[in-house]
């Protein structure tokens, strides 16, 4: 039988489950709760209660010990060691686990940190996605993205210069119909719960952000079709095109980029911005390959001379200058960096480095760089999108596009330049130098 932190949320009339953990203390703890029985009409949240709100008069709270004994009377005493291991090894805070048993919903909130938004005047202290993934994926695999992903925020908000920690909300349901106000309640009280700010990623539409926003359901989500500043691809695209050529010219010396190969692999919500808006005006020559066909034959069309296609199964060996992943990330494990002959590998993909902690990536970052291959970790340049996030955020109908792209340019262009500088004056890596610098206010020295 599949194992699953809920399972005894579900047969013991649970809702909630929260995993803690210190690292400078080591300390572990558990709480778990019943804080609802079946009647909640979450479509209703936000109107008729709050998050503040009692929702039963029969709740139950267990402690440590009787958390752990829970686990123990339902065999799951090793699953829940395997997910304290990952917390730890994580430096995370923990997770916060919230159960609907109506539509079987498992809500489980990823926390890296809050060292960065814990005084930043703000309901919400965190800030990440939120994911939806299917009921028959492993948990333990979700669990594992979720981490990673939540790891990476902390340091992606941190190289963004935005007041918050990092978290990322991982989701374990039914395909969303943006008229299932019910389901869309419950992800707003647990969104709220948790003190977090998101933004839809794969698996929910923008528009979900725009019904919680327009329904009053929470104003802790951003990254709708409905926002001010519209999608946050451009935006991450250009603060990717701004690294790629302080890269470049760190690399090659002025006007690098002219006569350069690039590869750009996958072109969706960023990839497609990047080669159209910022590649398109350089001159380099560009391959281009996604999983879809239609968007790689518009930039055909439109750069009949410059952009080609070139073979997904080509992509980590082909003879080019600069690889830019803007699909998904785990593409450099130490196999495929063994037979790469580009110069420079810098995109949008989240966690290009096929990695589960600082470590590792770290080690792989020591590979590319004795085969004298430029690379640099992503969170400190695919950040357009987390600043546009904060922007809205805060300064909701009020938000401009100008102060995002001003930000941006700070954070990849004089970030990355002073980044790639340092790790060179250092004699360690860029990824090394960037996880050196800023550690130091994650982890509070």
């Amino acid at each position: 039988m599949r194992k699953s932190l809920f399972s005894p949320l579900k047969q013991e009339n649970l809702t909630s489950l929260g995993i803690y953990y210190h690292f400078k203390t080591g300390i572990v703890t558990f709480r778990a709760a019943r804080e609802w029985e079946e009647g909640p009409d979450w479509s209703r949240y936000g109107r008729d209660f709050t998050y503040e709100h009692p929702l039963t008069a029969r709740t139950a709270y267990l402690g440590h010990q009787e958390t752990h004994d829970l686990f123990r009377r339902h065999d799951l005493t090793g699953y829940l060691d395997d997910v304290v291991d990952l917390i730890k090894k994580g430096h995370h805070q923990g997770i916060e686990c919230f159960f609907d048993q109506e539509k079987d919903i498992h809500f489980i909130s990823n926390m890296h940190s809050n060292t960065l938004g814990i005084n930043n005047g703000y309901h919400a202290i965190r800030s990440g996605g939120i994911r939806r993934h299917e009921k028959d994926e492993d948990e333990l695999d979700v669990i594992i993205d979720g981490l990673n992903l939540s790891r990476a925020m902390s340091f992606k908000n941190a190289g963004a210069q935005i007041p918050f920690g990092g978290s990322k909300i991982t989701v374990q349901c039914d395909p969303l119909d943006l008229n299932d106000y019910y389901t869309i309640g419950f992800l707003a009280y647990a969104l709220d719960r948790t003190r977090s700010f998101t933004g839809p990623d794969m698996g929910f539409s923008p528009g979900l952000a725009d019904v919680m926003r327009r329904e009053g359901y929470s104003v802790n989500i951003a990254g709708g079709f409905e926002s001010k500043i519209g999608p946050t691809g451009s935006p991450t695209a250009y603060g990717v095109y701004l690294a790629l050529k302080e890269a470049a010219e760190v690399k090659f010396g002025p006007k690098a980029l002219a006569g350069k190969t690039v590869v750009v692999q996958g072109l969706g919500a960023v990839g497609y911005p990047l080669v159209e808006k910022y590649l398109s005006k350089e001159e380099v020559n560009i391959f281009v390959t996604d999983i879809l066909q239609d968007p790689v034959k518009k930039l055909m069309a439109q750069f009949p001379d410059r952009v080609r296609e070139i073979d997904p199964g080509d992509v980590l060996t082909a003879d080019a200058d600069i690889l830019v992943p803007c699909a998904m990330g785990g593409v450099l494990d130490e196999e495929s960096i063994r037979g790469l002959k580009y110069s420079i590998v810098m995109g949008a993909a989240n966690n290009q480095l096929k990695a589960t902690n600082q470590e590792e990536e770290i080690r792989l970052a020591k590979i590319l760089a004795e085969k004298a291959i430029l690379f640099q970790v992503d969170w400190m340049h695919n950040t357009g999108g987390v600043i546009a996030g904060m922007e809205e955020y805060i300064h909701r109908e009020n938000a401009s596009m100008d102060n995002i792209m001003s930000h941006t340019e700070k954070v990849c262009k004089s970030g990355v330049r002073e980044n790639l500088e340092a790790a060179i004056k250092e004699g360690i890596t860029p990824t090394e130098r960037a996880y050196k610098y800023f550690s130091a206010m994650i982890y509070l020295g």
